[in-house]
């Protein structure tokens, strides 16, 4: 959840403790406020969650990609706009313009081809909350816009495929993008069933090796590492919270 000059923004929710094969290793904390929009970066299962978006109402407004009005309205939602890569749409006093990812957004091979995006979150302050993507040169179009960079470091496994980052990737975006701030997101909250020998500890490794080596990389950039439930806001800024949401 991203609070900004007075309009809450709540990101890819997914508020249940299972879905499908996965389930939330991290303790469950109360959503705080109800969101004014809500932001889909792509339309993978744990990004976009039917049952999620159903429970915080079918009049709040959704902004997504191309692609996922038309998914969407199929499944009676009614108010979802989307957003192609450069375009904008304004809530509240935020101006939220998608951006381009390297990500295959589609629902699954079987669905039709939906485009991954992420969002610069324009108010007061910026931000940039990249959803799930890849490295890739576009960034540098980024740099020195954010104020704060809401960064991928893994995934829901113990491996990566294509279109994601690890600690190493992003930290490179990191070096592209040059934010004051960097929060790393997509991590430590789902995991497959049956896989338990990992362990949630596992997991929780990505964001501090993310941490690590951006101190060494990026020093002018500070890392916060947010637990679930927990918030953080930017000094020296009207007031603007970031929250990692849970049911």
């Amino acid at each position: 959840m991203i609070e900004l000059d007075g309009t809450r923004l709540l990101t890819d929710p997914l508020l249940r403790n299972r879905v499908a094969h996965l389930r939330r290793q991290s303790g469950s904390t109360p959503l705080v406020g109800r969101p004014d929009a809500i932001l889909i970066s792509h339309h993978h299962f744990d990004h976009l969650d039917l049952p999620s978006l159903r429970s915080l109402g079918s009049s709040t407004l959704i902004l997504g990609g191309p692609g996922t009005n038309r998914y969407l309205e199929k499944k009676g939602f009614r108010n979802v706009c989307d957003l192609d890569p450069g375009h904008s749409a304004r809530v509240g006093a935020v101006e939220i313009e998608a951006v381009n990812a390297l990500h295959d957004g589609r629902r699954s091979p079987l669905h039709e081809r939906s485009e991954a995006v992420g969002f610069l979150i324009r108010g007061s302050r910026t931000f940039y909350f990249a959803g799930d993507t890849d490295l890739f040169p576009g960034m540098a179009d980024l740099a020195g816009i954010p104020d704060a960079a809401l960064l991928p470091v893994w995934g829901w496994g113990h491996r990566l495929g294509p279109g994601h980052m690890d600690p190493r990737r992003a930290v490179a975006a990191l070096e592209l993008i040059r934010p004051r701030l960097a929060i790393p997101i997509h991590w430590g909250t789902l995991f497959p069933i049956g896989l338990r020998k990992w362990g949630r500890g596992y997991l929780e490794k990505p964001p501090l090796a993310f941490e690590k080596l951006a101190s060494e990389v990026v020093p002018e950039t500070e890392v916060r590492v947010l637990r679930p439930g927990s918030a953080t806001g930017i000094p020296d800024s009207k007031p603007v919270v970031i929250r990692p949401a849970s049911p």
